[in-house]
């Protein structure tokens, strides 16, 4: 029987963002695995995916998706998701991975597929590309992402606040991720550059708790989630057209 692991985008939180695609690889596989911190809190994969699947077909897989810093443990953590995932794979054949987002922008199903690529011989790997969550605060908040021959910088904020600086130092729109932590380091490098006046960050997008608001309120100070996502856009000038 060959195995096939199907890494399936499910958007940023709001369920009505899953593509249809999206919802027929989650029905046709045998079970869909959604990642869980070692809490056991369900996290806004599984909440998504349980609008189109039945509860019984959820396999809830351990994830150290909140160790960032004791890289041992993160590494056996990954070891033990990947054994869990492989023996799904041998006993079902098909298995979907439920990833917020999409499964190829910094997902944790990249990690995922390169451990089973390693343990499970000839398995199948597929992506279902899913909405991104600076999409979903673009459309949301009003703010173009690119036109023209605009570039658009995606940064990471845990790889330092002086890469989002430097992005933000060229020309273009820059987004940057998973900055909540460091809300205080992102509201500076903005405000030095030039960049916060049209700035906008989102947390929680689609979902009862969201918050979205101008990048200014970061200087409060106020803690911020850890997936909150900013959209400094492009300094723009010559009206409609004037980058094409």
């Amino acid at each position: 029987m060959s195995s096939r692991l199907v890494g399936v985008g499910v958007g940023p939180g709001d369920p009505e963002l899953v593509t249809v695609k999206g919802v027929n690889a989650l029905r046709a596989a045998e079970v869909v695995v959604v990642p869980v911190l070692d809490s056991g809190e369900r996290g806004r994969a599984e909440a998504t995916v349980l609008h189109y699947v039945p509860a019984e077909k959820i396999v809830r897989v351990v994830f150290a998706l909140n160790e960032r810093t004791d890289r041992a443990r993160r590494e056996a953590a990954w070891d033990a998701a990947g054994e869990r995932v492989a023996a799904l794979l041998r006993r079902h054949g098909g298995v979907a991975f439920a990833t917020i987002g999409d499964p190829n922008v910094y997902s944790t199903f990249t990690y995922l597929a390169q451990t089973i690529v390693d343990s499970v011989p000839g398995v199948v790997i597929e992506t279902v590309p899913g909405i991104t969550a600076m999409q979903d605060l673009a459309a949301r908040s009003g703010a173009v992402l690119t036109e023209g021959t605009e570039p658009l910088t995606l940064v990471p904020v845990t790889a330092g606040s002086a890469v989002l600086k430097d992005a933000l130092a060229g020309p273009g729109t820059v987004v940057a991720y998973k900055f909540g932590r460091q809300a205080a380091e992102v509201a500076e490098a903005l405000r030095e550059t030039g960049r916060i006046g049209d700035a906008v960050w989102g947390s929680a997008l689609g979902l009862a708790e969201e918050s979205i608001r101008p990048a200014g309120e970061l200087e409060d100070g106020e803690p911020l989630p850890y997936l909150s996502t900013l959209i400094a856009p492009a300094r723009r000038e010559g009206g409609r057209g004037g980058k094409l």
